[in-house]
């Protein structure tokens, strides 16, 4: 089992699999998850959407390797500055 800080209040399920490698890129997401070889699992249900937000304490199964969700210790801070800086760009 990993673990996967996140800095943010939430990733989605593409993002993981990026940041773990499992990807190269945001465009593969669709074919993985589509692939009936691949088995995704979010906190013991199916899971195929690739934008499905994954907030702390989700479980998520990949290929039978497991992945928990944890805010990082610094996220407390982290979360309003990204809040803030994502309504300045909308």
């Amino acid at each position: 089992m990993s673990d996967v800080h996140i800095t943010t209040e939430y990733i989605t399920l593409t993002q993981l699999l990026k940041e773990e490698n499992i990807i190269s890129s945001g465009g593969q997401a669709k074919y993985f998850l589509g692939d009936d070889d691949n088995k995704v699992f979010l906190n013991g249900e199916p899971e195929n959407r690739r934008g499905k937000k994954l907030y702390a304490g989700d479980l998520v199964s990949i290929n039978h390797q497991e992945y928990t969700i944890k805010q990082a210790d610094n996220a407390a801070e982290l979360i309003p500055i990204m809040q803030e800086k994502r309504q300045h760009v909308l």
